[in-house]
Protein backbone atom coordinates (compact mmCIF):
# COMPACT_ATOMS: atom_id res chain seq x y z
CA UNK A 1 0.00 0.00 0.00
CA UNK A 2 1.42 3.39 -0.98
CA UNK A 3 1.99 6.06 1.63
CA UNK A 4 0.07 9.28 1.13
CA UNK A 5 2.32 12.28 0.41
CA UNK A 6 3.12 14.63 3.24
CA UNK A 7 1.88 18.20 3.11
CA UNK A 8 4.56 20.75 2.14
CA UNK A 9 6.46 22.28 5.06
CA UNK A 10 7.19 26.01 5.38
CA UNK A 11 10.87 26.95 5.33
CA UNK A 12 12.42 27.56 8.71
CA UNK A 13 13.11 31.15 9.70
CA UNK A 14 16.65 32.06 10.80
CA UNK A 15 16.91 32.48 14.51
CA UNK A 16 16.43 36.02 15.59
CA UNK A 17 14.94 37.05 12.23
CA UNK A 18 11.65 38.88 12.48
CA UNK A 19 8.60 37.11 11.11
CA UNK A 20 7.17 38.54 7.90
CA UNK A 21 4.22 40.84 8.38
CA UNK A 22 0.80 39.15 8.35
CA UNK A 23 -2.24 40.20 6.38
CA UNK A 24 -4.54 38.71 8.99
CA UNK A 25 -5.63 40.60 12.13
CA UNK A 26 -5.37 37.69 14.50
CA UNK A 27 -2.35 36.99 16.71
CA UNK A 28 0.24 34.56 15.33
CA UNK A 29 -1.50 33.91 12.01
CA UNK A 30 -0.33 31.27 9.58
CA UNK A 31 0.44 33.74 6.82
CA UNK A 32 1.27 32.62 3.32
CA UNK A 33 4.88 33.05 2.41
CA UNK A 34 6.18 35.96 0.40
CA UNK A 35 5.28 35.79 -3.28
CA UNK A 36 2.29 33.58 -2.62
CA UNK A 37 -0.86 34.31 -4.63
CA UNK A 38 -2.82 34.50 -1.41
CA UNK A 39 -0.52 37.05 0.28
CA UNK A 40 -1.68 40.58 0.99
CA UNK A 41 0.28 43.80 1.37
CA UNK A 42 1.00 44.85 4.94
CA UNK A 43 -1.50 47.19 6.50
CA UNK A 44 -0.99 50.89 6.02
CA UNK A 45 0.34 52.99 8.88
CA UNK A 46 -2.43 54.16 11.21
CA UNK A 47 -3.71 57.67 10.88
CA UNK A 48 -3.30 59.73 14.07
CA UNK A 49 -6.51 59.92 15.99
CA UNK A 50 -8.10 56.99 14.11
CA UNK A 51 -8.24 53.42 15.23
CA UNK A 52 -6.72 50.92 12.85
CA UNK A 53 -9.06 48.38 11.39
CA UNK A 54 -6.40 45.72 11.65
CA UNK A 55 -5.06 46.71 15.04
CA UNK A 56 -7.88 45.40 17.17
CA UNK A 57 -9.82 42.48 15.71
CA UNK A 58 -13.43 42.05 16.57
CA UNK A 59 -14.99 38.74 17.41
CA UNK A 60 -17.61 37.08 15.27
CA UNK A 61 -21.08 37.96 16.49
CA UNK A 62 -19.83 40.76 18.77
CA UNK A 63 -20.56 44.45 18.12
CA UNK A 64 -17.66 46.73 17.37
CA UNK A 65 -16.21 49.04 19.99
CA UNK A 66 -16.81 52.76 19.81
CA UNK A 67 -14.81 54.22 16.99
CA UNK A 68 -14.32 50.83 15.35
CA UNK A 69 -16.15 49.43 12.35
CA UNK A 70 -18.90 46.91 13.03
CA UNK A 71 -18.42 43.20 12.48
CA UNK A 72 -19.01 42.21 8.81
CA UNK A 73 -21.76 39.73 8.01
CA UNK A 74 -20.68 36.12 7.90
CA UNK A 75 -20.41 34.57 4.46
CA UNK A 76 -19.33 37.79 2.63
CA UNK A 77 -15.81 39.14 1.89
CA UNK A 78 -14.26 40.74 4.89
CA UNK A 79 -15.32 44.30 5.34
CA UNK A 80 -18.14 44.18 2.72
CA UNK A 81 -21.76 44.78 3.43
CA UNK A 82 -24.49 42.22 2.58
CA UNK A 83 -26.06 42.87 -0.84
CA UNK A 84 -29.52 42.33 0.63
CA UNK A 85 -31.41 45.06 2.49
CA UNK A 86 -31.99 44.50 6.19
CA UNK A 87 -35.27 42.88 7.17
CA UNK A 88 -37.50 45.49 8.80
CA UNK A 89 -38.82 44.70 12.26
CA UNK A 90 -42.44 43.59 12.54
CA UNK A 91 -44.97 46.42 12.96
CA UNK A 92 -46.14 47.10 16.48
CA UNK A 93 -49.48 45.55 17.41
CA UNK A 94 -52.52 47.74 16.88
CA UNK A 95 -54.95 48.67 19.55
CA UNK A 96 -57.07 45.61 18.69
CA UNK A 97 -54.25 43.25 19.60
CA UNK A 98 -54.54 39.57 18.57
CA UNK A 99 -58.29 39.82 18.09
CA UNK A 100 -57.86 42.61 15.54
CA UNK A 101 -55.36 40.60 13.54
CA UNK A 102 -57.64 37.56 13.63
CA UNK A 103 -60.54 39.59 12.25
CA UNK A 104 -58.27 40.96 9.55
CA UNK A 105 -57.19 37.46 8.45
CA UNK A 106 -60.79 36.26 8.40
CA UNK A 107 -61.75 39.12 6.10
CA UNK A 108 -58.74 38.51 3.82
CA UNK A 109 -59.48 34.77 3.70
CA UNK A 110 -63.09 35.40 2.78
CA UNK A 111 -62.07 37.73 -0.04
CA UNK A 112 -59.56 35.21 -1.42
CA UNK A 113 -62.04 32.35 -1.19
CA UNK A 114 -64.71 34.41 -2.96
CA UNK A 115 -62.29 35.31 -5.75
CA UNK A 116 -61.27 31.66 -6.18
CA UNK A 117 -64.91 30.55 -6.29
CA UNK A 118 -65.74 33.22 -8.86
CA UNK A 119 -62.75 32.20 -11.01
CA UNK A 120 -63.81 28.56 -10.82
CA UNK A 121 -67.35 29.39 -11.88
CA UNK A 122 -66.03 31.46 -14.76
CA UNK A 123 -63.61 28.81 -15.98
CA UNK A 124 -65.68 25.65 -15.66
CA UNK A 125 -69.13 27.12 -15.97
CA UNK A 126 -70.28 26.47 -12.45
CA UNK A 127 -72.25 23.27 -11.97
CA UNK A 128 -72.02 22.37 -15.66
CA UNK A 129 -74.48 22.12 -18.51
CA UNK A 130 -77.08 19.38 -18.65
CA UNK A 131 -76.52 16.49 -21.06
CA UNK A 132 -77.87 17.31 -24.51
CA UNK A 133 -79.51 13.94 -25.22
CA UNK A 134 -82.03 15.33 -27.73
CA UNK A 135 -84.84 13.26 -26.20
CA UNK A 136 -83.35 9.82 -26.97
CA UNK A 137 -83.68 6.79 -24.69
CA UNK A 138 -81.65 3.61 -24.34
CA UNK A 139 -84.19 0.78 -23.86
CA UNK A 140 -83.37 -2.40 -22.01
CA UNK A 141 -84.08 -4.35 -25.22
CA UNK A 142 -82.85 -2.39 -28.21
CA UNK A 143 -83.85 -5.21 -30.59
CA UNK A 144 -87.50 -4.38 -29.98
CA UNK A 145 -86.85 -0.83 -31.24
CA UNK A 146 -84.48 -1.65 -34.12
CA UNK A 147 -86.01 -1.32 -37.57
CA UNK A 148 -84.32 -3.47 -40.22
CA UNK A 149 -87.27 -3.87 -42.58
CA UNK A 150 -85.16 -2.71 -45.53
CA UNK A 151 -83.13 -5.94 -45.26
CA UNK A 152 -86.13 -8.27 -45.26
CA UNK A 153 -86.34 -8.59 -49.04
CA UNK A 154 -82.77 -9.95 -49.12
CA UNK A 155 -82.98 -11.81 -45.79
CA UNK A 156 -86.62 -12.84 -45.29
CA UNK A 157 -86.05 -15.30 -42.42
CA UNK A 158 -86.36 -13.52 -39.09
CA UNK A 159 -83.98 -14.16 -36.23
CA UNK A 160 -86.11 -15.68 -33.52
CA UNK A 161 -83.61 -14.98 -30.73
CA UNK A 162 -81.58 -11.82 -31.30
CA UNK A 163 -78.98 -10.94 -28.67
CA UNK A 164 -79.31 -7.78 -26.63
CA UNK A 165 -77.85 -6.17 -23.51
CA UNK A 166 -77.95 -2.82 -21.76
CA UNK A 167 -75.99 -0.64 -19.33
CA UNK A 168 -77.42 1.95 -16.94
CA UNK A 169 -75.00 4.31 -15.23
CA UNK A 170 -75.07 7.98 -14.15
CA UNK A 171 -72.38 8.69 -16.76
CA UNK A 172 -73.61 6.49 -19.62
CA UNK A 173 -76.71 4.62 -20.76
CA UNK A 174 -76.04 2.04 -23.46
CA UNK A 175 -78.16 -0.49 -25.35
CA UNK A 176 -76.96 -3.08 -27.85
CA UNK A 177 -78.66 -5.49 -30.27
CA UNK A 178 -77.26 -8.22 -32.55
CA UNK A 179 -79.40 -9.89 -35.25
CA UNK A 180 -78.64 -12.84 -37.54
CA UNK A 181 -79.77 -12.26 -41.12
CA UNK A 182 -80.82 -15.34 -43.09
CA UNK A 183 -81.82 -15.97 -46.65
CA UNK A 184 -84.62 -18.36 -47.44
CA UNK A 185 -83.63 -21.94 -46.62
CA UNK A 186 -80.35 -21.03 -44.85
CA UNK A 187 -79.48 -23.06 -41.77
CA UNK A 188 -77.01 -20.50 -40.52
CA UNK A 189 -76.71 -16.73 -40.67
CA UNK A 190 -75.71 -15.30 -44.02
CA UNK A 191 -75.00 -11.87 -42.59
CA UNK A 192 -74.97 -10.03 -39.27
CA UNK A 193 -76.59 -6.77 -38.26
CA UNK A 194 -76.00 -4.89 -35.00
CA UNK A 195 -77.19 -1.62 -33.51
CA UNK A 196 -76.01 0.34 -30.49
CA UNK A 197 -77.16 3.57 -28.84
CA UNK A 198 -75.18 5.48 -26.20
CA UNK A 199 -76.47 8.34 -24.06
CA UNK A 200 -73.45 10.30 -22.80
CA UNK A 201 -74.68 11.97 -19.61
CA UNK A 202 -71.46 13.54 -18.30
CA UNK A 203 -69.46 14.66 -21.33
CA UNK A 204 -69.91 15.80 -24.90
CA UNK A 205 -68.79 12.97 -27.26
CA UNK A 206 -68.67 15.30 -30.28
CA UNK A 207 -64.91 15.93 -30.69
CA UNK A 208 -63.92 12.29 -30.15
CA UNK A 209 -66.77 11.00 -32.34
CA UNK A 210 -65.66 13.20 -35.24
CA UNK A 211 -62.00 12.29 -34.81
CA UNK A 212 -62.73 8.57 -34.73
CA UNK A 213 -65.19 8.19 -37.60
CA UNK A 214 -64.19 10.98 -39.96
CA UNK A 215 -60.59 9.73 -39.92
CA UNK A 216 -61.42 6.02 -39.86
CA UNK A 217 -59.46 5.23 -43.02
CA UNK A 218 -56.30 6.67 -41.45
CA UNK A 219 -56.36 3.90 -38.86
CA UNK A 220 -57.69 1.18 -41.17
CA UNK A 221 -56.46 1.62 -44.76
CA UNK A 222 -58.74 0.21 -47.43
CA UNK A 223 -61.99 1.48 -45.92
CA UNK A 224 -64.08 4.18 -47.54
CA UNK A 225 -65.54 7.01 -45.45
CA UNK A 226 -68.37 9.24 -46.62
CA UNK A 227 -70.36 11.95 -44.88
CA UNK A 228 -74.10 11.33 -44.59
CA UNK A 229 -76.53 14.24 -44.50
CA UNK A 230 -79.99 14.47 -42.96
CA UNK A 231 -79.29 11.98 -40.14
CA UNK A 232 -78.65 13.49 -36.72
CA UNK A 233 -76.17 16.31 -36.23
CA UNK A 234 -73.38 14.48 -38.06
CA UNK A 235 -73.04 11.00 -39.54
CA UNK A 236 -70.37 8.96 -41.34
CA UNK A 237 -70.67 5.74 -43.33
CA UNK A 238 -67.59 3.49 -43.29
CA UNK A 239 -67.51 0.57 -45.75
CA UNK A 240 -65.30 -2.06 -47.38
CA UNK A 241 -65.95 -4.62 -50.14
CA UNK A 242 -63.40 -7.38 -50.73
CA UNK A 243 -65.63 -9.73 -52.74
CA UNK A 244 -64.75 -8.21 -56.13
CA UNK A 245 -67.79 -9.92 -57.64
CA UNK A 246 -66.65 -13.39 -56.56
CA UNK A 247 -68.07 -15.86 -54.08
CA UNK A 248 -65.37 -15.12 -51.48
CA UNK A 249 -64.38 -12.11 -49.47
CA UNK A 250 -66.46 -9.89 -47.21
CA UNK A 251 -68.81 -6.97 -47.11
CA UNK A 252 -68.69 -4.51 -44.23
CA UNK A 253 -70.46 -1.23 -43.48
CA UNK A 254 -71.10 0.90 -40.39
CA UNK A 255 -73.27 3.98 -40.17
CA UNK A 256 -72.24 6.13 -37.19
CA UNK A 257 -74.58 8.95 -36.10
CA UNK A 258 -74.23 11.63 -33.43
CA UNK A 259 -77.13 13.83 -32.38
CA UNK A 260 -76.19 16.06 -29.45
CA UNK A 261 -74.70 13.87 -26.74
CA UNK A 262 -76.34 10.73 -28.15
CA UNK A 263 -74.44 8.41 -30.50
CA UNK A 264 -75.82 5.55 -32.57
CA UNK A 265 -74.29 2.92 -34.87
CA UNK A 266 -75.69 0.30 -37.23
CA UNK A 267 -73.21 -2.25 -38.57
CA UNK A 268 -73.57 -4.88 -41.29
CA UNK A 269 -71.13 -7.66 -42.15
CA UNK A 270 -71.20 -10.67 -44.47
CA UNK A 271 -68.43 -13.23 -44.96
CA UNK A 272 -68.44 -15.41 -48.08
CA UNK A 273 -66.59 -18.59 -48.92
CA UNK A 274 -66.85 -21.44 -51.41
CA UNK A 275 -68.52 -23.54 -48.71
CA UNK A 276 -71.42 -21.12 -48.18
CA UNK A 277 -74.76 -21.56 -49.86
CA UNK A 278 -74.96 -17.81 -50.45
CA UNK A 279 -73.20 -17.16 -53.74
CA UNK A 280 -74.87 -13.84 -54.53
CA UNK A 281 -74.32 -11.24 -51.78
CA UNK A 282 -76.16 -7.94 -52.05
CA UNK A 283 -74.42 -4.97 -53.60
CA UNK A 284 -72.67 -2.73 -51.09
CA UNK A 285 -74.49 0.33 -52.39
CA UNK A 286 -77.81 -1.35 -51.64
CA UNK A 287 -76.66 -2.18 -48.12
CA UNK A 288 -75.74 1.48 -47.55
CA UNK A 289 -79.20 2.64 -48.65
CA UNK A 290 -80.90 0.10 -46.37
CA UNK A 291 -78.83 1.22 -43.40
CA UNK A 292 -79.64 4.89 -43.94
CA UNK A 293 -83.38 4.29 -44.17
CA UNK A 294 -83.56 1.92 -41.19
CA UNK A 295 -81.31 4.09 -39.00
CA UNK A 296 -83.58 7.09 -39.48
CA UNK A 297 -86.60 4.98 -38.52
CA UNK A 298 -84.84 3.47 -35.48
CA UNK A 299 -83.69 6.84 -34.16
CA UNK A 300 -87.27 8.14 -34.42
CA UNK A 301 -88.46 5.22 -32.33
CA UNK A 302 -85.80 5.84 -29.68
CA UNK A 303 -87.09 9.33 -28.92
CA UNK A 304 -89.51 9.92 -26.06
Amino acid sequence: MSTPPKPPQEPEQPSGAPAPPSAYPYPNPQSPGPGSAASYPPPAAPVPGQQSFYATPTLIGQPGQPGQPGQPAAGYPYGQQSPYPPVPPPPPPSGGGGAGRAVLWVVVGAVVASAAWAAGVFLIGGKGADADLRGYTAPANLCSSTDYSSFEAEYPDNDGSPTHNALKDPALDESYCSINLKKTGSSYADAYLSTQVDLHRKSDPGPEFTAMWKNYEERYPGYDVETVDDIGEEAYLVSEDTTSGSSSGSLYATLAVRDGWTTYTMSYSAYLSSYDDDKEPPALDDVKDWMKADSKSTLDQLKD
